[in-house]
């Protein structure tokens, strides 16, 4: 059976990695949406104070399947 997907844009955050913030994206994102299928790092960037990495930041692309 053939599928529809919707693909959003997350940015998820983390004071510890970006493997954390992708993860807290997914995770946050799973919370209000069912059938995740695929996540995909579009940018990875962090936030700087004082001369010293705050955070962590991961834009994913997430899909799901759409159901109409």
């Amino acid at each position: 059976m053939d599928s529809i997907y919707k693909i959003i844009d997350v940015v998820g955050t983390s004071k510890t990695s970006w493997e954390d913030a992708a993860k807290n994206a997914v995770e946050t994102a799973g919370k209000s949406l069912e059938d995740l299928r695929v996540g995909e790092i579009v940018k990875l960037d962090l936030v700087i104070e004082k001369a010293k990495v705050v955070a962590y930041r991961a834009r994913v692309n997430i899909s799901f399947k759409y159901r109409a």
